[in-house]
């Protein structure tokens, strides 16, 4: 079995439902993939969550899944196996075999509970075995509590749990140091500094055996346990991770990881938050993939109108024997007959008539353009005149690399209004050597034979108005030539006429 997807989310709890709903309110295919252990599944009741205190917390995922699934998020129960980069796709492998592909992942699996390794913990953990003060704590506050301290992070938990007691005693098989010894002991905090071999309940109480033999009641014992991630299934994306206990999943504050598709949320970024920062982190793990992908989805269609673009220049050329006359352009022959030769780039080159006459002048010419149709009609006039130029298939500068003395781009209009001219020409001077030339001709008014300009005739602006569009540095441009020239031609009719031609010639200074 094989599907598709905006967004795969590998756990089911908080944190994965949360994003899941984001997702699914932003109207995103998405699937939650969860294998239904929730980290807090051996507690009775959740606390400190607003609005849901005292709440089953098997309630509350059951409502959150209704809640998503509202909003059309499918599920599936299973366990994740491995996470494959394939591009725009991550492959998602599950332990039967089915592979999912997804545009991105959010990564919510959670954390184990890795206890102490003292006989009877894990029987009694989410009963007497408490890890989190502010979870649990105000059910047994006023009651012999009890701290197995483990590690220096133990005494910041020894200090919450005095808040809820007077009667505290903490389990330390390691020597404290005496600044602890002082600062518990004017708590009146008293100290076993003896292992603890074993703990069982009776009564409702917990009874603890140390290596000594004595016995200890109390009515809860907090230990804290080492978190654990089990992500050897993203392994292969090489997943920045923090040094925090755990190594958790490094993410910023919209879940995004160090690869640009996987997201992370809940206790694989915070192996010690609560229910709703996992929430939270959830929430706008979700909002985080959703944006990522909105802006995706706009490169996309950006990229897909260009090539619909190019194809329809394409189709132009080719349905015509041949487009332009090949002669060239003679208000650019004016401005450039008087420099020295050099490198050239003839952005927009067409069938060639311009970057020929370069080459016939001493120029080392390249042109490129979006047909392949105008390239071989270049070249061939390119030969038919005995002339070596470099004639390339790309869509403007940025698909030629290196630097020119001289970059041309001869009146690079289209008729569609969202041609993105400016950013052409920008990357064309971005192709501009030290020292050299942007050269940009332009049609600066319609034909005066035209008697209408219709509604999506290409914008025409003067060369002042672009240049202040190319927002060029003036440090790094020094303007030579911004001025609008008229241009002998020939009306439909036949009869003699002008063009109005946009100069814009800048130097770069070296």
């Amino acid at each position: 079995m094989h599907n598709d997807w905006d967004a795969v989310v590998i756990g089911g709890g908080v944190a994965g439902l949360s994003a899941a709903q984001m997702l699914g309110r932003s109207l995103r295919r998405t699937l939650v993939i969860d294998g239904g252990m929730p980290r807090n599944r051996f507690a009775t009741h959740m606390h400190g969550v607003l609005g849901h205190d005292g709440t089953p917390p098997a309630e509350l995922l059951a409502t959150g899944r209704s809640e998503a699934a509202a909003y059309g998020v499918a599920f599936a129960t299973g366990a994740v196996t491995g996470l494959v980069d394939e591009g725009d796709r991550l492959r998602v492998i599950r332990a039967d075999g089915t592979a999912d592909t997804a545009r991105a992942v959010v990564i919510a699996t959670g954390i184990r509970d890795a206890l102490p390794d003292v006989p009877g913990l894990s029987e009694e953990w989410g009963r007497t075995v408490l890890h989190c003060p502010y979870c649990h704590g105000w059910e047994v506050a006023g009651r012999r509590l009890g701290v197995l301290a483990t590690s220096a992070a133990s005494l910041h938990q020894i200090e919450l749990v005095r808040q809820l007691s007077d009667d505290v005693v903490v389990f330390t098989a390691d020597p404290l140091d005496e600044a602890s010894v002082v600062r518990l002991t004017a708590r009146g905090i008293r100290i076993v500094a003896d292992d603890v071999r074993a703990a069982r309940g009776r009564d409702g109480a917990l009874v603890i055996t140390t290596a000594a033999g004595d016995e200890h009641v109390v009515d809860a014992l907090f230990a804290g346990g080492a978190p654990e991630l089990d992500l050897g299934f993203a392994a292969g994306l090489r997943l920045a991770r923090t040094d925090a206990p755990g190594a958790p999943i490094s993410a910023d504050l919209r879940g995004a990881t160090s690869h640009p598709r996987v997201f992370a949320a809940g206790n694989v970024i915070a192996p010690f938050g609560n229910v709703p920062l996992s929430m939270g982190a959830g929430s706008m793990a979700g909002a985080g993939v959703n944006g990522m992908l909105a802006a995706e989805d706009f490169t996309r269609a950006v990229a897909e109108r260009t090539a619909a673009r190019n194809a329809g220049w394409e189709d132009r050329y080719a349905a015509e024997e041949r487009f332009w006359s090949g002669r060239v352009n003679a208000t650019m022959a004016a401005v450039l007959e008087h420099l020295e030769p050099g490198t050239a780039l003839d952005v927009g080159s067409g069938e060639g008539g311009d970057a020929v006459w370069l080459a016939e002048h001493g120029w080392r010419t390249t042109g490129v353009d979006v047909s392949t149709t105008a390239v071989a009609r270049a070249a061939a006039l390119a030969a038919s005149r005995s002339v070596d130029v470099d004639f390339r298939a790309g869509d403007g500068a940025a698909s030629v690399p290196g630097e020119f003395d001289l970059v041309l781009a001869s009146f690079l209009h289209s008729w569609e209004p969202d041609f993105p001219r400016i950013r052409l020409l920008r990357e064309a001077a971005g192709r501009v050597a030290p020292g050299g030339r942007l050269l940009i001709l332009s049609h600066a008014a319609p034909p005066p034979w035209a008697r209408e300009v219709p509604d999506h005739a290409p914008v025409m602006r003067t060369p002042d108005e672009e240049l202040a569009l190319l927002d060029l540095d003036p440090a790094q441009w020094q303007p030579e030539i911004v001025e609008v020239r008229p241009r002998g031609t020939t009306a439909p009719d036949g009869t003699p006429a002008h063009l109005d031609d946009g100069v814009l010639l800048l130097r770069r200074r070296g």
